[in-house]
């Protein structure tokens, strides 16, 4: 079985040892070709099991962001992700596919894109974005769900009216909470990210490295970069 590749795993080691580093910045490209750039929450990995060495990173975003409609003009995305206790930096170029509630569809890669084969090979087999969608849903907190139930992001509302918490579906039980809970899912997305080039800078020992890493086909090759004094 092919192996997970190396900045996977230095990626892996760095954030168990430091928990809180769960956050990265995601930068995509409207259709003016105008950069946006904001942080996010790494929701976890999901790896293909005919493709173990091609993972995805999971985050998630709220359906009616102007991100969404960024990503469906195009599908390709960088990340930057600093792990402040190890002196790691993370750049990771992808292509990425919003999975939203199905009345809304999905946006980004499209279903069986040969090119984005880790994507590819899941649709091949059917998998149940809708449930893994969900999954992540319920996986978040009570206070993070409830900001799925507020104003359209970016728009004016009365914050003192806004809903504080959110309960899984399987948890809601009066009126009011399971339609908390539906507006929330209803508005809630999963951002599916497939990594094409992986940029590692490892800033904490002397001297530095980097390393670049790309894929040829659905294996992974990698080239240390020459050392120079440079700063983030």
């Amino acid at each position: 079985m092919t192996s997970p590749p190396r900045w996977f795993t230095a990626l892996s080691k760095v954030l168990n040892e430091h928990d809180k580093s769960s956050l990265y910045q995601l930068a995509t490209v409207d259709s003016s070709n105008k950069p946006h750039v904001r942080s996010h929450i790494h929701r976890g990995f999901l790896v293909p099991p005919s493709l173990p060495a091609l993972l995805l990173l999971l985050t998630n975003t709220d359906s009616r962001t102007e991100k969404t409609t960024q990503i469906a003009y195009s599908d390709a995305v960088e990340l930057a992700w600093w792990i402040g206790g190890s002196s790691d930096q993370f750049r990771i170029s992808g292509r990425a596919r919003v999975v939203s509630a199905p009345e809304r569809g999905s946006r980004g890669v499209p279903a069986h894109d040969k090119e984005c084969s880790a994507i590819a090979s899941l649709d091949a087999v059917s998998f149940d974005w809708e449930a893994k969608r969900r999954e992540a849903f319920n996986a978040i907190s009570e206070r993070m769900r409830a900001s799925f139930c507020h104003p359209e992001p970016g728009g004016y509302g009365d914050a003192e009216n806004w809903v504080s918490t959110v309960k899984k579906q399987q948890d809601a039980q009066t009126d009011e909470e399971k339609k908390n809970t539906e507006v929330a899912l209803s508005n809630f997305a999963l951002v599916v990210i497939e990594p094409f080039e992986v940029d590692w800078v490892q800033m904490g020992i002397v001297p530095n490295q980097r390393t670049r890493f790309w894929r040829e086909g659905n294996a992974w090759k990698d080239q240390a970069v020459a050392r120079k004094a440079e700063r983030l």
